[in-house]
C-alpha cells in the first residue's frame, strides 16, 4: 500500500513539474512575441505623434488654405504609413501564444491595415479640395472632420484583445510599448481649421467692405 502511494505521489510530482515547464514555456513565448511586436511599435508611434502635432499646428494661427492642405496631407500620409508598418510588425511577430492566436493575428493585422487605408483615403480627399475658394475649402474640411469622427468609432476588437490579459501585460513590460498611447488626430483639430478658414473668409469680406466705404468717402 505504501509502495502504491509512493508511485502515485511520484506521478503527481512529475505531472506538476511538466505543467510548470509548460507554463514557463508559454510565458517565454509570450514575452518573446511581445518584444518582437514592441520593437517595431515605438518608431511608428513617434511618427504618428509628429503627424498629430503638425495637424494641431495647422489648426492654430492665420494659416492659408494651401498651408492647411499641405500640412494635413503630409500628416495623413505619415499616419497611413505608420499604421501599415504597425500591421507589418504584428504580422512579422507571428501568431501570439494564445487560443486562436492565428485568427487574432490576422484580425489585428486587418484592423491596422484598414486604418492605414482610411488615412490614405483622407489624404486623397484633402488633396482634392479647392484652396482657391476659402469657403468651399472650409466646407470640405467639415467632411474630413466627419470622416475622422467615424474613424474614431471604428471597431478594434482584435487590437483590444492583443493589449489585454497575458499578452497585454507582456507588451507593457517592453520598452517599445511603454510610451503613452498617442490618440489619432480627432475631428476637433480639423474643426478648428474649419473655423480658422471661415473666419478668414469673413475677414476678407470685411476688408472689401471697408475698401468700398473708403472709396465712397473719397468720392464725396
Amino acid at each position: 500500500m505504501n509502495r502504491k502511494l509512493a508511485v502515485a505521489l511520484s506521478g503527481c510530482a512529475v505531472l506538476a513539474l511538466t505543467l510548470t515547464a509548460c507554463g514557463d514555456d508559454r510565458a517565454e513565448q509570450t514575452e518573446a512575441w511581445a518584444k518582437n511586436v514592441c520593437d517595431g511599435v515605438q518608431p511608428q508611434v513617434q511618427k504618428i505623434q509628429t503627424a498629430n502635432m503638425a495637424i494641431a499646428e495647422a489648426s492654430e494661427g492665420d494659416k492659408s488654405a494651401a498651408e492647411v492642405q499641405e500640412a494635413d496631407s503630409a500628416a495623413f500620409r505619415d499616419i497611413a504609413d505608420a499604421y501599415a508598418e504597425l500591421a507589418s510588425a504584428v504580422d512579422s511577430a507571428g501568431d501570439p501564444p494564445v487560443e486562436d492566436g492565428e485568427q487574432l493575428r490576422q484580425d489585428a493585422v486587418g484592423e491596422l491595415n484598414a486604418i492605414a487605408e482610411s488615412y490614405g483615403a483622407l489624404q486623397e480627399s484633402i488633396d482634392e479640395l479647392d484652396t482657391s475658394d476659402q469657403a468651399e475649402f472650409a466646407e470640405g474640411l467639415k467632411g474630413i472632420a466627419a470622416e475622422l469622427e467615424r474613424l474614431g468609432e471604428t471597431g478594434d476588437e482584435a487590437l483590444s484583445r492583443l493589449q489585454s490579459g497575458d499578452l497585454g501585460e507582456a507588451m507593457a513590460r517592453q520598452e517599445g510599448c511603454r510610451s503613452t498611447p498617442v490618440p489619432s488626430p480627432g475631428e476637433e483639430d480639423v474643426d478648428e481649421q474649419v473655423e480658422e478658414q471661415q473666419d478668414g473668409e469673413d475677414g476678407d469680406g470685411e476688408s472689401e467692405d471697408d475698401g468700398e466705404d473708403g472709396r465712397d468717402e473719397d468720392d464725396e
